[in-house]
Protein backbone atom coordinates (compact mmCIF):
# COMPACT_ATOMS: atom_id res chain seq x y z
CA UNK A 1 0.00 0.00 0.00
CA UNK A 2 1.18 3.32 -0.43
CA UNK A 3 2.46 6.16 1.49
CA UNK A 4 -1.18 8.04 1.66
CA UNK A 5 -2.92 6.00 4.54
CA UNK A 6 -5.24 6.64 7.44
CA UNK A 7 -4.77 5.00 10.57
CA UNK A 8 -7.13 3.43 12.84
CA UNK A 9 -5.82 2.28 16.66
CA UNK A 10 -8.04 0.04 18.64
CA UNK A 11 -7.91 -1.25 22.09
CA UNK A 12 -9.44 -4.88 22.61
CA UNK A 13 -11.18 -4.29 25.97
CA UNK A 14 -14.39 -6.94 25.72
CA UNK A 15 -13.43 -10.12 27.41
CA UNK A 16 -15.65 -12.05 25.54
CA UNK A 17 -12.74 -10.92 22.58
CA UNK A 18 -10.55 -13.03 24.22
CA UNK A 19 -8.87 -15.81 22.18
CA UNK A 20 -10.94 -14.71 18.91
CA UNK A 21 -8.60 -14.73 15.55
CA UNK A 22 -7.12 -11.56 14.90
CA UNK A 23 -8.97 -11.66 11.02
CA UNK A 24 -12.45 -12.26 12.89
CA UNK A 25 -11.69 -9.34 15.15
CA UNK A 26 -11.11 -6.77 12.65
CA UNK A 27 -14.11 -7.73 10.63
CA UNK A 28 -16.49 -7.29 13.48
CA UNK A 29 -15.45 -3.65 13.85
CA UNK A 30 -17.43 -1.03 12.33
CA UNK A 31 -14.95 -0.07 9.66
CA UNK A 32 -16.86 -2.41 6.99
CA UNK A 33 -14.20 -4.30 6.35
CA UNK A 34 -14.75 -8.00 5.77
CA UNK A 35 -12.84 -10.76 6.66
CA UNK A 36 -11.27 -11.42 3.77
CA UNK A 37 -10.04 -7.87 3.21
CA UNK A 38 -8.87 -8.12 6.85
CA UNK A 39 -6.60 -11.36 5.99
CA UNK A 40 -5.26 -9.07 3.00
CA UNK A 41 -4.52 -5.88 5.31
CA UNK A 42 -2.86 -8.52 7.99
CA UNK A 43 -0.92 -10.20 4.80
CA UNK A 44 0.13 -6.67 3.70
CA UNK A 45 1.32 -6.05 6.78
CA UNK A 46 -1.27 -3.04 7.46
CA UNK A 47 -2.98 -4.53 11.02
CA UNK A 48 -0.24 -4.08 14.00
CA UNK A 49 -0.57 -5.56 17.56
CA UNK A 50 1.37 -4.16 20.09
CA UNK A 51 3.50 -2.96 17.85
CA UNK A 52 4.30 -6.26 16.02
CA UNK A 53 3.00 -7.67 12.63
CA UNK A 54 1.01 -10.99 13.44
CA UNK A 55 -0.60 -13.68 11.60
CA UNK A 56 -4.17 -13.73 10.81
CA UNK A 57 -4.62 -16.71 13.27
CA UNK A 58 -3.42 -14.60 16.41
CA UNK A 59 -5.99 -14.46 18.67
CA UNK A 60 -6.76 -11.66 20.15
CA UNK A 61 -5.67 -10.60 24.33
CA UNK A 62 -7.92 -7.64 26.12
CA UNK A 63 -5.89 -5.01 26.07
CA UNK A 64 -4.23 -5.62 22.74
CA UNK A 65 -3.61 -2.40 20.48
CA UNK A 66 -4.54 -2.90 17.53
CA UNK A 67 -3.42 -0.48 14.17
CA UNK A 68 -5.35 -0.85 10.77
CA UNK A 69 -3.42 1.23 8.62
CA UNK A 70 -5.79 1.66 4.86
CA UNK A 71 -5.10 3.14 2.03
CA UNK A 72 -6.64 7.23 1.79
CA UNK A 73 -8.78 7.14 -1.90
CA UNK A 74 -6.36 8.41 -4.34
CA UNK A 75 -6.56 11.48 -6.76
CA UNK A 76 -7.24 10.15 -9.84
CA UNK A 77 -5.84 11.72 -12.77
CA UNK A 78 -8.54 10.93 -15.20
CA UNK A 79 -10.96 13.71 -16.06
CA UNK A 80 -14.20 13.84 -14.98
CA UNK A 81 -16.82 14.30 -17.67
CA UNK A 82 -20.78 15.23 -17.68
CA UNK A 83 -21.81 11.80 -19.46
CA UNK A 84 -25.60 10.68 -19.17
CA UNK A 85 -26.07 7.47 -16.91
CA UNK A 86 -28.81 5.14 -17.51
CA UNK A 87 -27.90 4.36 -12.93
CA UNK A 88 -30.63 0.96 -12.25
CA UNK A 89 -28.99 1.17 -8.60
CA UNK A 90 -27.68 3.63 -6.64
CA UNK A 91 -26.16 3.07 -2.74
CA UNK A 92 -23.50 4.77 -0.74
CA UNK A 93 -21.43 1.72 -2.10
CA UNK A 94 -22.23 0.26 -5.49
CA UNK A 95 -24.20 2.08 -8.32
CA UNK A 96 -25.11 -0.46 -11.45
CA UNK A 97 -25.50 1.11 -14.24
CA UNK A 98 -27.00 0.13 -18.06
CA UNK A 99 -24.66 0.44 -20.11
CA UNK A 100 -24.96 2.13 -24.21
CA UNK A 101 -23.50 0.02 -27.02
CA UNK A 102 -20.52 2.13 -28.10
CA UNK A 103 -19.19 3.24 -24.61
CA UNK A 104 -15.96 1.89 -23.73
CA UNK A 105 -15.62 1.14 -20.32
CA UNK A 106 -12.28 2.76 -18.58
CA UNK A 107 -9.46 4.31 -20.38
CA UNK A 108 -7.00 2.91 -22.55
CA UNK A 109 -5.35 3.30 -25.95
CA UNK A 110 -6.83 5.45 -28.44
CA UNK A 111 -9.66 5.99 -25.73
CA UNK A 112 -8.85 8.49 -23.41
CA UNK A 113 -11.57 10.01 -22.75
CA UNK A 114 -15.65 9.93 -23.09
CA UNK A 115 -15.61 6.05 -21.28
CA UNK A 116 -17.64 4.71 -18.28
CA UNK A 117 -14.92 5.59 -15.92
CA UNK A 118 -15.06 9.81 -16.94
CA UNK A 119 -18.76 9.72 -16.46
CA UNK A 120 -18.66 7.65 -13.10
CA UNK A 121 -15.88 9.95 -12.28
CA UNK A 122 -18.13 12.73 -12.50
CA UNK A 123 -21.19 11.57 -11.05
CA UNK A 124 -19.27 10.58 -7.93
CA UNK A 125 -16.95 13.08 -7.90
CA UNK A 126 -13.98 10.76 -7.51
CA UNK A 127 -15.35 8.89 -4.85
CA UNK A 128 -14.58 5.38 -5.85
CA UNK A 129 -12.81 2.37 -5.07
CA UNK A 130 -9.34 2.96 -5.73
CA UNK A 131 -8.25 -1.18 -6.38
CA UNK A 132 -8.16 -1.20 -9.83
CA UNK A 133 -5.62 1.59 -9.92
CA UNK A 134 -5.76 5.29 -11.64
CA UNK A 135 -7.81 4.16 -14.78
CA UNK A 136 -10.24 1.96 -13.37
CA UNK A 137 -11.22 3.55 -10.44
CA UNK A 138 -14.89 1.04 -9.06
CA UNK A 139 -14.33 -1.17 -12.21
CA UNK A 140 -14.78 -4.65 -11.11
CA UNK A 141 -16.17 -6.28 -14.60
CA UNK A 142 -16.00 -5.28 -18.11
CA UNK A 143 -18.49 -4.91 -20.66
CA UNK A 144 -17.13 -4.63 -24.14
CA UNK A 145 -17.47 -1.38 -26.18
CA UNK A 146 -20.71 -2.66 -27.89
CA UNK A 147 -21.96 -4.80 -25.47
CA UNK A 148 -24.77 -2.95 -24.04
CA UNK A 149 -26.13 -4.30 -20.41
CA UNK A 150 -25.65 -3.95 -17.03
CA UNK A 151 -22.36 -3.54 -15.15
CA UNK A 152 -21.40 -2.97 -11.47
CA UNK A 153 -19.14 -0.05 -10.14
CA UNK A 154 -17.92 0.13 -6.14
CA UNK A 155 -17.59 3.16 -4.29
CA UNK A 156 -15.26 1.75 -1.81
CA UNK A 157 -12.39 -0.70 -1.47
CA UNK A 158 -14.16 -3.11 0.86
CA UNK A 159 -17.14 -3.13 -1.67
CA UNK A 160 -14.83 -3.94 -4.42
CA UNK A 161 -13.07 -6.87 -3.03
CA UNK A 162 -16.25 -8.65 -1.90
CA UNK A 163 -17.95 -8.11 -5.44
CA UNK A 164 -14.74 -9.50 -7.41
CA UNK A 165 -14.45 -12.33 -4.61
CA UNK A 166 -18.22 -13.13 -5.67
CA UNK A 167 -16.96 -13.28 -9.31
CA UNK A 168 -14.17 -15.43 -8.73
CA UNK A 169 -16.76 -17.93 -7.12
CA UNK A 170 -18.96 -18.00 -9.65
CA UNK A 171 -21.86 -16.31 -7.11
CA UNK A 172 -22.89 -13.64 -9.03
CA UNK A 173 -25.30 -14.17 -11.97
CA UNK A 174 -24.51 -12.90 -15.61
CA UNK A 175 -27.19 -13.47 -17.81
CA UNK A 176 -26.79 -12.39 -22.07
CA UNK A 177 -29.50 -11.43 -24.86
CA UNK A 178 -27.43 -12.35 -27.93
CA UNK A 179 -29.12 -12.30 -31.46
CA UNK A 180 -26.90 -15.03 -33.51
CA UNK A 181 -26.85 -16.32 -37.28
CA UNK A 182 -28.00 -19.18 -38.05
CA UNK A 183 -30.55 -21.84 -36.60
CA UNK A 184 -29.28 -23.76 -33.12
CA UNK A 185 -31.41 -26.37 -33.05
CA UNK A 186 -30.22 -27.65 -29.47
CA UNK A 187 -32.54 -25.73 -27.04
CA UNK A 188 -29.84 -25.78 -24.48
CA UNK A 189 -26.56 -26.54 -24.68
CA UNK A 190 -22.97 -25.84 -22.60
CA UNK A 191 -19.71 -24.52 -24.33
CA UNK A 192 -16.98 -25.21 -22.51
CA UNK A 193 -13.73 -24.79 -23.83
CA UNK A 194 -10.53 -22.75 -22.85
CA UNK A 195 -9.94 -19.63 -23.70
CA UNK A 196 -6.52 -17.97 -24.49
CA UNK A 197 -5.18 -14.35 -26.29
CA UNK A 198 -4.38 -15.16 -30.10
CA UNK A 199 -1.38 -15.71 -31.37
CA UNK A 200 -1.97 -14.68 -34.54
CA UNK A 201 -3.73 -11.80 -33.53
CA UNK A 202 -2.95 -10.16 -29.99
CA UNK A 203 -5.95 -7.74 -29.95
CA UNK A 204 -8.36 -11.08 -30.45
CA UNK A 205 -8.75 -14.21 -28.23
CA UNK A 206 -9.15 -17.74 -29.28
CA UNK A 207 -10.37 -20.90 -27.97
CA UNK A 208 -7.29 -22.97 -27.15
CA UNK A 209 -6.00 -25.60 -25.58
CA UNK A 210 -3.67 -23.45 -23.21
CA UNK A 211 -6.30 -21.31 -22.68
CA UNK A 212 -8.25 -20.82 -19.20
CA UNK A 213 -11.44 -22.23 -18.05
CA UNK A 214 -14.16 -20.70 -19.71
CA UNK A 215 -18.23 -22.06 -19.45
CA UNK A 216 -21.10 -20.44 -21.23
CA UNK A 217 -24.47 -21.92 -21.61
CA UNK A 218 -27.02 -20.64 -23.94
CA UNK A 219 -30.94 -21.66 -24.02
CA UNK A 220 -33.09 -20.76 -26.94
CA UNK A 221 -35.82 -18.32 -26.54
CA UNK A 222 -36.67 -18.00 -30.06
CA UNK A 223 -35.76 -18.92 -33.99
CA UNK A 224 -36.37 -16.82 -36.53
CA UNK A 225 -35.14 -18.78 -39.49
CA UNK A 226 -31.43 -17.46 -40.19
CA UNK A 227 -31.33 -16.42 -37.02
CA UNK A 228 -31.58 -17.06 -33.30
CA UNK A 229 -32.70 -15.30 -30.09
CA UNK A 230 -30.38 -16.81 -27.19
CA UNK A 231 -30.54 -16.34 -23.37
CA UNK A 232 -26.87 -17.02 -22.24
CA UNK A 233 -25.75 -17.42 -19.07
CA UNK A 234 -21.49 -17.54 -18.18
CA UNK A 235 -19.87 -18.79 -15.51
CA UNK A 236 -16.51 -17.39 -16.23
CA UNK A 237 -15.63 -13.75 -17.57
CA UNK A 238 -13.00 -14.48 -20.09
CA UNK A 239 -12.45 -11.96 -22.22
CA UNK A 240 -14.88 -11.46 -25.17
CA UNK A 241 -16.06 -15.53 -23.93
CA UNK A 242 -19.73 -15.16 -25.21
CA UNK A 243 -18.76 -14.17 -28.64
CA UNK A 244 -15.41 -16.70 -28.81
CA UNK A 245 -17.64 -19.57 -27.80
CA UNK A 246 -20.36 -18.92 -30.19
CA UNK A 247 -18.52 -17.62 -33.32
CA UNK A 248 -16.59 -21.44 -33.05
CA UNK A 249 -19.71 -23.42 -32.87
CA UNK A 250 -20.80 -21.56 -36.18
CA UNK A 251 -23.16 -19.18 -34.49
CA UNK A 252 -21.63 -15.84 -34.42
CA UNK A 253 -23.71 -13.04 -32.56
CA UNK A 254 -25.33 -10.60 -35.28
CA UNK A 255 -22.62 -7.46 -36.25
CA UNK A 256 -19.56 -9.08 -34.77
CA UNK A 257 -16.78 -7.11 -36.70
CA UNK A 258 -14.35 -9.36 -35.14
CA UNK A 259 -14.99 -12.81 -34.87
CA UNK A 260 -17.30 -13.23 -38.10
CA UNK A 261 -17.44 -11.55 -41.23
CA UNK A 262 -19.20 -8.68 -40.23
CA UNK A 263 -22.10 -8.71 -42.61
CA UNK A 264 -25.76 -8.63 -41.79
CA UNK A 265 -29.17 -8.05 -43.42
CA UNK A 266 -29.80 -5.09 -40.82
CA UNK A 267 -26.52 -3.20 -41.12
CA UNK A 268 -25.90 -3.64 -37.55
CA UNK A 269 -22.53 -2.27 -36.49
CA UNK A 270 -21.11 -4.20 -33.23
CA UNK A 271 -22.38 -7.11 -31.69
CA UNK A 272 -25.92 -7.51 -30.42
CA UNK A 273 -25.15 -8.78 -27.35
CA UNK A 274 -26.80 -7.21 -24.01
CA UNK A 275 -26.02 -7.66 -20.12
CA UNK A 276 -29.79 -8.49 -19.07
CA UNK A 277 -29.94 -10.07 -15.52
CA UNK A 278 -27.19 -9.14 -13.03
CA UNK A 279 -27.62 -11.32 -9.92
CA UNK A 280 -25.12 -10.72 -6.19
CA UNK A 281 -25.41 -10.28 -2.17
CA UNK A 282 -25.06 -6.88 -1.50
CA UNK A 283 -20.66 -6.58 -0.55
CA UNK A 284 -21.65 -4.53 2.31
CA UNK A 285 -25.74 -4.85 3.54
CA UNK A 286 -25.60 -8.63 2.57
CA UNK A 287 -28.99 -8.32 0.78
CA UNK A 288 -29.89 -10.57 -2.47
CA UNK A 289 -29.43 -8.07 -4.99
CA UNK A 290 -31.49 -8.77 -8.92
CA UNK A 291 -31.59 -5.95 -11.64
CA UNK A 292 -32.39 -6.56 -15.07
CA UNK A 293 -31.88 -4.18 -18.07
CA UNK A 294 -34.01 -4.44 -20.98
CA UNK A 295 -32.23 -4.98 -24.97
CA UNK A 296 -32.10 -1.38 -26.44
CA UNK A 297 -34.59 -0.21 -28.84
CA UNK A 298 -32.42 -0.77 -32.04
CA UNK A 299 -32.07 -4.94 -30.67
CA UNK A 300 -36.13 -4.31 -30.18
CA UNK A 301 -36.57 -3.16 -33.54
CA UNK A 302 -34.77 -5.74 -35.28
CA UNK A 303 -36.59 -8.29 -33.78
CA UNK A 304 -39.84 -6.82 -34.19
CA UNK A 305 -38.70 -6.84 -38.17
CA UNK A 306 -38.30 -10.39 -37.85
CA UNK A 307 -41.53 -11.05 -36.39
CA UNK A 308 -43.68 -9.10 -39.05
CA UNK A 309 -41.27 -11.83 -41.82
Amino acid sequence: MGNNMSEKRYIVELNNFDNQRLDTYVASLDMHISRSMAQKLIKDGNIIVNGKIQKESYKVKNNDEIIIKIDAPKEVSIKAEEIPLDIIYEDDYIIVINKPKGMVVHPGNGNPDGTLVNAILNHCKGNLSGIGGEIRPGIVHRLDKDTSGLIIVAKCDEAHINLSEQIKDHKVTKIYTALVKGNIEEDNATIDMPIARSKQDRKKMEVSRDGKNAVTHIKVVKRYGMYTLLRVKIDTGRTHQIRVHLAKIGHPVVGDEVYSNGKNEFGVKGQMLHSTVLEFIHPILKKKMHFEAEIPKYFKEILEKMERV
